[in-house]
Parts: structure tokens; C-alpha cells; sequence
């Protein structure tokens, strides 16, 4: 018999209340065939809240050297309490990465807005040093007067055939 401490949930619909339950791992999780409540979870208060999980530390550390297993859940409780050491991050594999074709994508992207950084830093230094160097006085352009416009060249032009 493996026996496990594991959640049994309570409450009603959309309002979940949890009861931490040492039972036979092979029972159904609110079977009713439980050994011991040892604590009480209710998710629905803020995660600061003394009361959000309550645990009989005692009969857990006893259930404990029985060989009751905790849940994934329940250990993480049990982590919060100072009970048991926090389980190394397992590392990811395989197929929780994205496919090559997405990993290629993403880099393509990244590239790009390198690139697109470098070039605007390296407009803004252009128009940083341009702005910083002594403006050059130029020197005044002598407007050039047409002789005749367009229009009075044509009205000219015809003064003359006739």
C-alpha cells in the first residue's frame, strides 16, 4: 500500500476548499476512504493569508516517517513550512522548446531590430555631430534676374514674325 498526502477537494462550484488527506494512492482523490486530515487549503483567500493553508505539522512529519509521500502540491506547502528541502528545477527538454523553424524566426526578428537599433544610434550621432560642429556662414548667393521670362519670350518672338 503507497500511501500518498495529497488535496481532496470540497466547496461548491467555482468556490474550491481543499483538505490535505493522507490516503491509499490507489483511492479515488474524494473517495472517502482517507486515513487522516492533516490541513486545509482555500485557494480563494490572498496568498499572504495565514489562514490560506493550515497544516498539522506533526501528523504530517509522522506520516512522513511512515512513508507517506507528498503530492507535488502538498510539497510545495510542505517547502513554504520548512519541512522538507525545495527539489531542485528539473531541466527542460526537448519538447517544451520551440521548433527550429520558430527558434529561426525569433533570431531573424532579434537580428533585424539590432540592426534597425545600430542604424538610428548611428543617425543620432550623425545628427549629434552635426548639430556640435561651428555652423559654416555661407556666403550670400547673388540672385541671377532672367533676362526674360519664358512668357516674354514667346510674346517677343512674336513681335518679331509679324
Amino acid at each position: 500500500m503507497a500511501t500518498v498526502i495529497r488535496l481532496a477537494r470540497y466547496g461548491a462550484k467555482k468556490r474550491p476548499y481543499y483538505h490535505v488527506v493522507v490516503t491509499d494512492s490507489r483511492n479515488a482523490r474524494n473517495s472517502g476512504a482517507i486515513l487522516e486530515t492533516v490541513g486545509k487549503y482555500n485557494p480563494m483567500l490572498a496568498k499572504d493569508d495565514a489562514k490560506r493553508v493550515v497544516l498539522d505539522i506533526e501528523k504530517v512529519k509522522s506520516w512522513m516517517a511512515k512513508g507517506a509521500k507528498p503530492s507535488d502540491r502538498v510539497y510545495k506547502f510542505l517547502v513554504n513550512a520548512g519541512l522538507v528541502a525545495a527539489k531542485p528545477i528539473p531541466t527542460q527538454t526537448k519538447k517544451n522548446q520551440p521548433s527550429e523553424k520558430t527558434q529561426m524566426k525569433a533570431k531573424d526578428k532579434a537580428d533585424k531590430l539590432a540592426k534597425i537599433a545600430e542604424e538610428k544610434a548611428a543617425a543620432e550621432a550623425a545628427a549629434k555631430a552635426a548639430a556640435e560642429a561651428p555652423a559654416e556662414e555661407s556666403a550670400p548667393v547673388a540672385e541671377e534676374t532672367p533676362a526674360e521670362t519664358p512668357a516674354e519670350e514667346t510674346a517677343a518672338t512674336e513681335a518679331v514674325a509679324e
